[in-house]
């Protein structure tokens, strides 16, 4: 094979693909969990105390990672402080003192199964276990009952949870998802009805894009993928223009798309939805520039791109992770050169360990600005730093002084009310403020623009017992 081919093999069409990759050797997965850590070779450089604390933290925390993220991302002799092994390994201080001492003293005295799960539940239940109003605003009603699986915060998007993708291949130690992983079934988001969501959709022209989010829907076969994915393309539903698929496995597990036994069937999907006239975005979540820089994440980006999809990349400014600069430029600018647009870089949710990894707002404005001058207009299609919080997506738009009042100026990249989109509101400067919640109106007003609009959802979805939507608003309840 010719070294032209192998630059080009990127766009070699679907039929011949396994012709043109066979230089990569396909690599069987394996995972890593709790009962792993005392087994994983690279582990046995910490004490077993340190190892021991790894496993209470997992008890609260969910931890699981793979052989690619072991043996490929991490800097063995940087630890703890290798922001890989932070992002993907259970650390003491993602709990409280109190929380990790209560955890740790269970698991050194060979507590029972059930005395350390119960402990484990009654710490989670205090971390915010589903931030901005996800499980009482976001699922809609029909008749009165939840679909389970599905939410509908904003009028153009849909979220769909299939059921066979809540879990990843490796998990990031920041997520704001981690209550679908713990085993707690009241706090997890799971569909398995393709029918309902293509019902759904019908019913509700106003949707223009599904997302497909998780866990992680890039788990599946892509043949359990296409279950879901093939009822939206019927033309019935021509008003769904764009389908996502939110994804952290070309960062964790690049070989799904390379050599994994159905990665040229999980092209041929992608090429099947752009066919459809629709537009299929990989919505890919890398956290720091050493995922894009090994040879296979490079050719899973290529094999990725060659189908017609979109990758779009985004992810949260994480404090011991990539809170510099420096590297979101180095990150945006590597993106780019391989075909990918960045998006979003979004503030740490509330939720979690968000005291360990979360960076005040002033700072992650600060980060983001830095980065941004750096780099040329086409890094700068990503947006941030982006608050995900209960009313809509917060833009932290800048920190000014107006008549003598420093103030953080906001607005809305999406809302639950759209008349509330784009428009420009201002916060008291607070240096220490880490969310949206940590602040206060500016100017001397009594409360943000929206707020009197929030609390009327939130009325409507408790007079109702559920939550739901119409066109314009999130609680109302939905009537077939």
């Amino acid at each position: 094979m010719s070294a032209n081919h192998l630059r080009c093999y990127g766009w070699v069409p679907i039929r011949r693909r396994k012709e043109a990759f066979i230089s990569h050797a396909t690599r069987q997965f394996q995972v890593y969990t709790r009962k792993h850590i005392d087994l994983i070779p690279q582990l046995r450089q910490l004490s077993g105390a340190e190892r021991m604390a790894m496993k209470a933290v997992s008890f609260v925390l969910p931890f699981r990672v793979n052989n690619y993220v072991v043996e490929d991302l991490i800097d063995w002799s940087d630890i703890p402080g290798d922001p890989l092994f932070q992002l993907t390994f259970p650390q003491p201080e993602m709990l409280t003192p109190v929380h990790f001492s209560r955890m740790y003293g269970l698991v050194r005295r060979g507590a029972s199964a059930a005395e350390i799960r119960t402990a484990a539940r009654q710490i989670q239940y205090t971390l915010n276990p589903h931030p901005a109003g996800q499980l009482a605003l976001n699922v809609p009603r029909v008749n009165g009952e939840p679909i389970h699986g599905l939410q509908h915060k904003y009028r153009e998007t849909v979220l769909f949870f299939p059921a066979a993708g809540q879990t990843c291949h490796a998990y990031c130690t920041y997520c704001f998802r981690w209550p679908q992983f713990v085993g707690i079934e009241e706090l997890k988001f799971s569909g398995r009805q393709a029918d309902l969501l293509a019902a759904y959709l019908r019913d509700h022209t106003g949707v223009r894009s599904v997302l497909f989010t998780g866990g992680d829907p890039m788990v599946m076969k892509a043949s359990n993928l296409r279950r879901y994915i093939e009822p939206i393309l019927d033309p019935s539903l021509e008003h769904v223009t764009s389908i996502r698929i939110g994804t952290k496995s070309p960062a964790y597990w690049p070989y799904r798309f390379v050599t994994d036994p159905d990665a040229d069937d999980v092209l041929r999907l992608f090429e099947q939805i752009r066919a459809s006239g629709r537009h299929v975005a990989v919505m890919a979540h890398y956290s720091h520039p050493r995922e894009l820089q090994t040879d296979i994440a490079q050719e899973a980006i290529r094999r990725i791109l060659s189908s017609g999809a979109a990758i779009r990349t985004q992810a949260p400014l994480i404090r011991r992770v990539n809170d510099s600069p420096d590297l979101w430029a180095a990150m945006w600018r590597e993106q780019v050169r391989l075909g990918a647009i960045p998006y979003y870089m979004f503030v740490e949710r509330d939720t979690g360990p968000k005291d360990y990894f979360g960076v005040p707002l002033a700072r992650a404005y600060e980060i983001f600005r830095d980065a941004y001058t750096r780099v040329s207009g086409l890094e700068r299609t990503v947006r941030g730093p982006s608050m995900s919080a209960t009313p809509g997506k917060v833009l932290v738009s800048g920190v000014t002084s107006i008549k003598g009042e420093d103030v953080f100026v906001l607005r809305f990249l999406q809302a639950r009310d759209p008349d509330w989109v784009a428009r420009p509101f201002f916060a008291k400067f607070h240096p220490e403020a880490k969310w949206l919640d940590d602040l206060e109106p500016a100017f001397g007003e009594s409360e943000f623009f929206y707020e009197a609009g929030l609390r009327e959802m939130k009325a409507t979805q408790l007079e109702q017992g559920g939550s739901g939507r119409s066109d314009r608003r999130l609680a109302v309840v939905v009537s077939s």
